[in-house]
C-alpha cells in the first residue's frame, strides 16, 4: 500500500500543467493549473514543485528531488507522455485530473503502470485528492479546504464529490480525506477502502459509486472494515437510462440495482438515497455510538414536532420506548404540568435545567436505546446557550446515541454555533434526526453480525 499511501501522504509533490494550453472542450486550462498551484502552496505542508510544459527550460530529471506524487493536468496524449516520464524517474503515484480519454489511451496508461509499477488515480478525477491532515489539496476550487475531521469520502464522480465537498464546507463537517476516483484504470474502490480502513484519521467512510470492477474483492474488503469503521454508500445509475450514462461518464460497469443492493448488504455497507442523507448519516456515525436496540425516546419543548418525530420513528421500523413507571413518576413529580408519556412534551418554557433533568432520567431508563431531542427557539423560552447542557448529560451515557433538532433555519444556525463542534449531531427537521438514529441502529446490527 506504500504507493497508494503516496497519493495522500507524499513528502513532496510535482504539479504538471501548462500556462498557455487551453482545450476547446476539456479541463486543461491555464486557470485550472494556476488554481491547483495556489491551493497546494497555500495548504500543503510538504514541498510543491511546478513543471510548466510550455515554460520550463529544464526536464523532470533536473528537479531538486524526485517527488512521491505527481499531479497531471494536460490533455490525454500530453498526459500519457508526462506520466511515462514521471514513472521513469521513480515517481510513486500519479493523479490525473483531466479526462476525455479513449479506450486505447487508457490502455497506454495501464501499460505504463504495469511496466514501471507507478500507481495511477484517474484519469478524469477532476479534482484529485484532499488530505486535511497534511494540507494536500489538488482541487482547483481556489482557497477551498474543509475543516479537519474523521469522515473520508470516495467519489467516482467529480460533480457529486464537489457537491459533497461544498456541503462539508458549508456545514463545517470535519473531513479526513477526499478521493475523486474518476475512471479507475488502476487504483479503485477496493484499494482506497483498504487504505482508509487503516487510516488513523478516518472513522467513517462515505462512497459515491456508479459501478464496481471487482465485486468479490470489494465485498470481502468492506466486510473486514465495517467491524471497526462504518461504510455508507450512495449509488448512481440505478435506472436503465442513468446506468447507461454512468457507463459513459466514468467508464463504469454498473450492474442491476438489485444485485448491487444485495452486494452492499452482504458487505455490511449502509446504503442511502441522496447526498444529504449521506452527510447526515456520516455526521451521526462520526459523533455517536451504534444504537443497540430499537427503542427511541423523544424529548421536546414543543408538541407538534415531537409528534412528527414519533411518526418518523414508526415509518423507520423503530419503536417509541415505553418508559418505566419510575422514570415517568420522577419527571411528572418534578414538573407537574408535563405528561411524561413518550414523546415527552416538556412545554415551551423549558430551559437548560429542565432539559438536563429530563434527559438524564430518560437516558438512564433501561427501556431507552437512543434519544431525539427537539429544542425550538421560536415560540419557546429556550435560548441557544441552554443547549450546552445536552453534550454534558449525553457524555454520561456513552453507549446511547443522542441527536438534536433545533428545527427550522435560523434556529438551527443559532444552536449550531453552540453545538456544532461537540459530539452531538444536529438536524433541522425531526425526520432527519430519526433517520440518523435509524442509521446508527443499522450499524449496531452490522457490528453485532460481523
Amino acid at each position: 500500500m506504500d504507493e497508494v499511501k503516496a497519493i495522500f501522504e507524499p513528502k513532496s509533490a510535482i504539479l504538471i500543467g501548462s500556462s498557455t494550453l487551453r482545450e476547446k472542450v476539456g479541463m486543461t486550462s491555464p486557470q485550472l493549473f494556476k488554481d491547483v498551484i495556489y491551493n497546494m502552496k497555500k495548504f500543503f505542508h510538504g514541498k510543491t514543485y511546478i513543471f510548466d510544459v510550455d515554460a520550463s527550460d529544464r526536464s523532470l530529471n533536473e528537479l531538486p528531488e524526485v517527488s512521491e506524487l505527481a499531479v497531471v493536468m494536460l490533455p490525454p496524449e500530453q498526459s500519457i507522455f508526462m506520466v511515462e516520464k514521471c514513472a521513469q524517474i521513480g515517481v510513486k503515484a500519479i493523479v490525473i485530473i483531466t479526462g476525455g480519454y479513449k479506450d486505447f489511451q487508457r490502455e497506454k496508461l495501464v501499460k505504463i503502470r504495469e511496466r514501471f509499477g507507478v500507481r495511477i488515480l484517474g484519469p478524469n478525477t477532476i479534482m484529485g485528492v484532499i488530505n486535511t491532515a497534511n494540507g494536500l489539496n489538488t482541487t482547483f476550487e481556489k482557497g477551498v479546504m474543509p475543516k479537519k475531521g474523521n469522515i473520508a469520502v470516495i467519489s467516482q464522480s467529480g460533480g457529486v464529490g464537489a457537491c459533497i465537498l461544498d456541503w462539508a464546507c458549508y456545514y463545517n463537517v470535519g473531513i479526513s480525506k477526499f478521493a475523486f476516483m474518476g475512471d479507475k484504470i488502476d487504483v479503485d474502490d477496493v484499494e482506497l477502502l483498504q487504505y482508509f480502513g487503516k487510516d488513523k484519521q478516518t472513522k467513517v467512510i462515505c462512497l459515491y459509486m456508479e459501478g464496481i470492477k471487482n465485486g468479490r474483492a470489494f465485498i470481502e474488503t468492506a466486510r473486514k472494515i465495517v467491524k471497526e469503521k462504518p461504510i455508507i454508500a450512495l449509488k448512481g445509475g440505478i435506472t436503465k437510462e442513468s446506468a447507461h450514462r454512468a457507463k459513459s461518464h466514468t467508464a463504469s460497469m454498473a450492474g442491476t440495482d438489485e444485485i448491487f443492493d444485495a452486494a452492499l448488504r452482504k458487505a455490511g455497507i449502509i446504503r442511502v438515497e441522496n447526498v444529504e442523507e449521506l452527510m447526515d448519516a456520516a455526521v451521526a456515525l462520526s459523533k455517536q455510538p451504534p444504537m443497540r436496540g430499537d427503542n427511541i425516546a423523544i424529548v421536546s419543548n414543543v408538541g407538534g414536532p415531537a409528534i412528527l418525530a414519533g411518526d418518523a420513528v414508526a415509518r423507520s421500523n423503530l419503536k417509541l420506548a415505553a418508559l418505566t413507571e419510575e422514570t415517568k413518576r420522577k419527571i411528572e413529580s418534578s414538573y407537574p404540568g408535563v405528561d411524561a408519556t413518550n414523546p415527552i412534551d416538556m412545554i415551551a418554557d423549558a430551559r437548560a435545567d429542565r432539559y438536563a433533568k429530563v434527559l438524564e432520567l430518560v437516558l438512564s431508563d433501561k427501556n431507552v436505546d437512543g434519544v431525539v431531542i427537539i429544542n425550538m427557539l421560536k415560540s419557546c423560552f429556550f435560548e441557544p446557550k441552554d443547549a450546552k447542557i445536552i453534550p454534558k448529560i449525553a457524555k454520561k451515557y456513552p453507549n446511547k446515541p443522542v441527536v438534536d433538532v433545533p428545527a427550522g433555519g435560523e434556529d438551527f444556525a443559532l444552536v449550531y454555533k453552540v453545538l456544532g463542534n461537540t459530539n452531538i449531531p444536529l438536524y433541522n427537521l425531526p425526520e432527519k434526526a430519526v433517520k440518523a438514529l435509524k442509521v446508527l441502529r443499522a450499524y449496531g446490527k452490522i457490528v453485532e453480525k460481523h
